[in-house]
Parts: structure tokens; sequence; C-alpha cells
């Protein structure tokens, strides 16, 4: 289904990147989240978003408050981005502290972190990529991005030194400030994507190149929103990965990398459609 605008339209089905990551995080001892809402006729699965590099899970918050409205659960995780193996076990253990039904969203790099830490919970009954990686094993976020042309990230990438704790450096990747609104958030004011150029969260080089493990996505169903005009991840990748994994997709027409920032309705209804097919 392609979404032009408002008004949905029919069914359809790098360069390098660097693109986006993560979610998480209920420090110390957690009480378990409770599945059941007073708005709902019964109860309903916690959404667990998991956001990607360059963002944070402050990019979730016109998703969060449709998906409470509609009287979801949701956690919206702020992801370390250090490591792929790291990250998703962070992820992981967040879905250990919920008692019911999960469904797990991913945004970019985010994507190839639920592909991971959904392994063995049999509380996660489906998974929804919102432009976002769906990798196979073996395969890193890196690979792919660069697996059909189209991607803007590579020639507005900088980098910066970090230490690690063993002594040596790694690179954090930055888009730079003056083609952020190009590249990440074409379709968001500049006044807008000015400030989220200046809070961007870096993601490690390392970590994004690092291979990913056996694939929840051939286990659980999935859903897929892919924005036509991503200049971070091509749509074209993103097809390949949807018809892989056998998602059922939308595409939204011109709709940017940040599609779940400008258009959150359309996030929603596939993480509804989700919830009404696995309930």
């Amino acid at each position: 289904m392609i979404f032009n605008g408002q008004r949905p339209r029919r069914r359809t089905l790098n360069a390098c990147l660097l693109a986006a990551a993560l979610m998480a995080g209920v420090g110390g001892t957690v009480a378990p989240v409770s599945a059941t809402t007073a708005h709902s006729s019964g109860p309903k699965p916690t959404v667990v978003l998991v956001h990607g590099v360059f963002a944070d899970a402050s990019g979730w918050y016109p998703t969060i408050a449709a998906l409470q409205k509609a009287g979801y659960p949701v956690i919206a995780a702020a992801n370390p981005l250090r490591d792929l193996g790291d990250d998703s076990a962070y992820v992981s253990s967040i879905l250990d502290s919920i008692h019911g039904p999960v469904i797990l969203v991913g945004h970019s790099y985010g994507g190839e972190v639920i592909t991971n830490a959904a392994r063995g919970h049999a509380n996660v009954k489906a998974l929804v990529y919102v432009a976002a990686f769906a990798p196979d094993q073996g395969e890193s976020a890196l690979q792919l991005a660069g697996r059909f042309p189209g991607s803007k990230l590579p020639d507005a990438l900088i980098t910066r030194n970090y230490p690690l704790p063993d002594g040596s450096t790694g690179q954090d990747g930055y888009i730079d400030p003056a083609r952020f609104r190009e590249v990440f958030a074409g379709d968001l004011p500049s006044s807008q994507t000015r400030l989220m150029a200046a809070a961007q969260r870096p993601g490690s080089v390392e970590g994004l190149a690092g291979a990913s493990g056996a694939p929840a996505w051939k286990e659980l169903p999935s859903w897929y929103v892919i924005p036509t005009a991503d200049n971070v991840i091509p749509a074209a990748v993103q097809r390949f990965m949807a018809e892989r994994a056998h998602s059922r997709t939308v595409e939204v027409k011109g709709a940017s990398h940040v599609v779940m920032m400008s258009r959150p309705d359309i996030v929603v209804r596939q993480i509804q459609a989700a919830h009404q097919a696995t309930r």
C-alpha cells in the first residue's frame, strides 16, 4: 500500500550508511509493565519502540501520543548505540521485565537491534520495521545500506574519535548539521531539524559494522513502513528486506527517513495491524 499525502492508495509492495539505532532504558529494579489499560476492552500488548542512530527516543513522541490515546502501554528506550551485541542484549533485558504480549518496533538501526533482541522471548508477538534494517544472519547495517544506490549519508558523515575502555580509540559518526535536513528529515520544518541536528546522538562506526545474528523475522510475523524519499536507507534496500522477511508493507510516498515523526498515523496503523493479526 502506498500513502501519498493523507490518502491511502493501492497496495504494492550505498555507498555506506551509518544509520540509526536503538532503545531503551529502565534501570535498576523495575516493576514489570502491565499490558492492561483502562481504555481497552481487554489487555493490549506493550509496544516497545527502539530508535536508531542520529536520533533518540523523543523521535517517537508523536507515535507514543497516538498509541497511548488508543490505550497501548508504551516503552521508548534510550539506546546506547555502541555495539550491536550489547545494544541487543540491553533491549532484551527490557523485554525480560514485561509481563504480557509485546509488539517490538524498530527505526533505522533499531530494526537491526529488534531483529536480534526478540530471540528467546515468547511474549514478542510481532516485529514492526519503520524505515529500518531487517538483516539476515551475518549481515551488517553498513553492508545492507550499500546494497542499492541512493543513500546520501556517506557524503554527509562527520566522524569524531572517542576513548574505549581498553585505552584504544573508537569512531562516532554524525550527520553534518548543514546537511541534516536534506539527508535525515527532509519533510520536517527546518526550524525543527536544526534542533534535531544539534541534539543528534552519534552511532559507533565499529558497532554499525557488526554482524547480525539469527533473525527473529524468520520466526515472527513482521510489518514494514517504507518512506519512498528516504535518503539514509534507500527505499530499494527496504523493499528487498521487507520482501525477504515476507513483511506486510506500506509505502509512504515522499516521506523521509523519520516517517514516524512526519506520518505517525501510518506507523501507528501498522502497529495496530500487527496487534489485530496476532491477538
